[in-house]
């Protein structure tokens, strides 16, 4: 009986030390780094899901006001913005709207896939921005 418990000991304190050994090799064999998105520059045209938000306007007493974002693959800004502080540069885009017709070309697009033209693009900043970065110029455009 002694011999019987003394063996399964031993298997017990021979499979702790083993166990962590094990565990070690595969923590190193962790996943590539993900890859930094293609670059965005002016002029070029970004596409994705649209979304809207009613988000608080700081500048307007409060005022709830809706805000556009476009989700799409991660981009890199142009210098100086660079990845925007992230691995693989930013995925959420909001469009900045600059005028009420903007606001009403964009409300009927919401939950679609859109595409505009970048004219002029930065990483976000200000407290309150929901999106990685602020795309302040753009100009919608027409699907053939």
């Amino acid at each position: 009986m002694t011999k019987l418990f003394a063996t399964r000991l031993a298997l017990a304190a021979t499979m702790m030390l083993v166990t962590p050994a094990i565990s070690a090799q595969q923590d190193d064999a962790a996943p590539p780094a993900p890859k930094p998105g293609k670059p965005i520059n002016t002029g070029d045209v970004l596409s994705g899901e649209l979304n809207a938000m009613k988000v608080r306007d700081v500048k307007n007493a409060g005022k709830r006001v809706a805000m556009y974002q476009i989700t799409s693959e991660p981009r890199r800004l142009p210098a100086p913005n660079g990845l925007c502080n992230l691995e693989t540069g930013p995925e959420t885009f909001q469009l900045v709207t600059s005028s009420d017709a903007q606001a009403t070309q964009l409300k009927s697009f919401v939950g679609k896939e859109i595409s505009v033209k970048v004219d002029e693009v930065a990483c976000a900043s200000d407290p309150g921005q929901m999106s990685e970065a602020v795309i302040t110029k753009w100009s919608l455009v027409k699907k053939q």
